[in-house]
């Protein structure tokens, strides 16, 4: 089993929301805790129990920070709460809890918890420079961010949500730090139409009532960034990963990610290939 603590930002893209539903249907994950960060963020941790209840699962919840540590939130809301109604959730979440939560589940557990992002990374980059401690005890990290295309001169969202926070995490001294970025996951997608024609499992239902809000408010389809991410951790096969030296840009565009092969910080390991239809084999094999 594979101790994962998972920090996101549900409620808005929903493949945060599919990713969830992928970690409790995977039966060597050991989903240990959720964080949610960015605005609303109680919001975000009630649809992340939705999908726990859904799942009969009893994962402690905490809502995160919800602006970036330097600068605005871009991201207020979490549109995918309108769909709450419709299913069982919590409401009432330990508040002001979530750093301390997962320093405390990590020095628990040294060197056995991943911890995967898949949203801003201000919750990571707040626990990392308050308890300096903690990125040595992790086993590693995951996260969905950056892009990493040779002539990539855009910030991706989540590195983009707090530059200051992804500058902490990438400057870590964390035993391995996996990132899969746009320049992968973008080659990851469904369609609306193929998304209500495989989403028939149970725990997917909720899923894709979330992801209606999605297709009507965003994009008829979805990109699979973060259960791609997620899945690299159980499938070393999905992605082709290479080591690299990663500094975030928090100047000339702000949450760029600037890499090179090879150099010092070798602990930085890049997704640059993806064998899509292997990915997509493994995802619904889960449920």
């Amino acid at each position: 089993m594979v101790k994962i603590l998972l920090d996101t930002d549900i409620g808005t893209d929903v493949d945060d929301a599919v990713c969830l539903a992928y970690l409790l249907a995977q039966p060597a994950c050991e989903l240990l805790g959720i964080t949610t960060v960015t605005g609303e963020a109680v919001k975000r941790a009630s649809l992340a129990s939705a999908l726990c209840i859904a799942a009969g699962r009893d994962i402690p919840i905490y809502p995160g920070v919800e602006r970036p540590l330097i600068g605005e939130q871009r991201q207020t809301i979490a549109q995918q709460a309108a769909a709450l109604p419709c299913w069982a959730h919590q409401v009432d979440f330990p508040q002001g809890q979530a750093i301390s939560f997962l320093a405390d589940t990590i020095r628990a557990h040294p060197g056995e918890i991943i911890l995967l992002t898949i949203g801003p990374l201000t919750n990571a980059g707040l626990l990392f420079s308050t308890f300096p401690d903690i990125p040595a005890l992790l086993k590693g990290m995951y996260l969905m961010g950056g892009d990493f295309g040779e002539d990539a001169q855009r910030a991706e969202w989540n590195i983009a949500g707090d530059p200051r926070a992804s500058d902490i995490v990438f400057q870590a001294p964390l035993p391995d730090l996996h990132a899969v970025g746009l320049n992968v996951t973008q080659r990851v997608m469904l369609t609306a139409e193929q998304v209500r024609q495989h989403f028939t499992a149970p725990l997917l239902k909720p899923v894709l009532d979330f992801a209606e809000i999605w297709f009507t408010q965003f994009f008829p389809s979805i990109t699979f960034h973060d259960p791609l991410t997620a899945a690299a951790i159980f499938d070393d096969k999905l992605c082709s990963f290479l080591p690299c030296t990663v500094t975030i840009d928090t100047v000339e565009i702000p949450g760029r990610t600037i890499w090179q092969l090879g150099g010092d910080e070798q602990h930085h390991q890049v997704a640059f290939d993806v064998d899509k239809e292997r990915y997509f084999d493994h995802f619904f094999n889960v449920f």
